[in-house]
């Protein structure tokens, strides 16, 4: 058995279908299936039983990837001290979404950098939510900033509740703070139908009662500003992105009742470099905003 097994085995067990975690590995789902069937006969015992269009994990399975998962963090926590050894190349790879970077560069990268000299930052931008996730599963990011909730495979470290304001063209008669009832038949710019983010915003609208009028459906962020800029539409958006938003000339407002979203750190469920520990141990001591 080589640590390359030990991977597909946990890779397999976190997501639940062959197809799913060959895409995680970066390999063919048929190269997957066929490692997976020669480490069974090798160890001589099922370690996955198919259930439907998925995998499940056996009795025996189960053993064996918490022993795999053991292994691996062992591995990852030796390669860690290597490369603390030698911090001039050590690197922190921390997946964000555009609204919350700038928490992330403005304050908590600099309190970081301040207390770790040695070690670079490298932020892997995402789209949203659903791209921070995909890149902490993929290993393309050992930490991620988001807001949640997040799928139960991941850790979370809650840091703050962050306001969610309302970005308008200038020119619109309307008070500081907006009551939620002026949302109804307001246009606004809002994430694609279907999209797990317009759920949670449609779950906003039914609990306040109101229906706003969607002038913009779309789950690209960079052209959300532009369609407001342009006046065909408000935004609700996070209160980090206000300063961006004022220097584009917009209005930003706060909302009345107060709505606010739960921003975290967030990682897979393994043991964490020192370097990601102490930045999380940072982060919850200090604010994302």
């Amino acid at each position: 058995m080589n640590l390359q097994q030990l991977r597909y085995v946990v890779a397999t067990a976190e997501h639940r279908t062959m197809t799913d975690a060959a895409r995680s590995l970066y390999i063919a789902q048929p190269a997957l299936s066929r490692a997976i069937r020669d480490l069974e006969r090798e160890l001589g015992m099922t370690l996955f039983a198919r259930s439907g269009r998925g995998v499940v994990v056996t009795a025996q399975g189960r053993r064996v990837v918490k022993l795999a998962r053991e292994a691996l963090d062992a591995v990852a926590e030796i390669e860690a001290l290597a490369t603390q050894g030698n911090s001039s190349g050590a690197e922190l790879r921390i997946a964000s979404t555009p609204s919350l970077e700038p928490g992330l560069a403005g304050r908590l990268l600099p309190a970081y950098a301040a207390e770790h000299p040695g070690i670079r930052v490298h932020i892997v931008r995402c789209e949203g939510r659903e791209g921070v996730v995909s890149a902490v599963r993929e290993q393309r990011a050992d930490l991620g900033l988001t807001d949640l909730p997040v799928p139960t495979d991941l850790v979370s470290h809650p840091l703050e509740r962050q306001e969610i304001v309302l970005i308008s063209p200038p020119g619109l008669d309307l008070p500081d703070p907006v009551p939620v009832a002026r949302l109804d038949r307001m246009r606004l710019v809002l994430p694609a139908p279907g999209s797990p983010r317009r759920r949670e915003f449609d779950q906003i609208f039914a609990t306040h009662g109101v229906r706003p009028i969607p002038a913009v459906e779309s789950d690209e962020r960079r052209g959300w500003l532009r369609t407001v800029r342009e006046g065909r539409a408000s935004l609700l958006w996070y209160r980090g992105m206000a300063e961006q938003a004022a220097r584009a000339g917009l209005v930003v407002r706060s909302l009345d009742p107060s709505l606010r979203k739960i921003i975290a750190v967030v990682h897979a469920r393994r043991r964490l470099p020192a370097m990601a520990q102490d930045f999380v141990a940072l982060a919850e001591g200090g604010s994302a905003a």
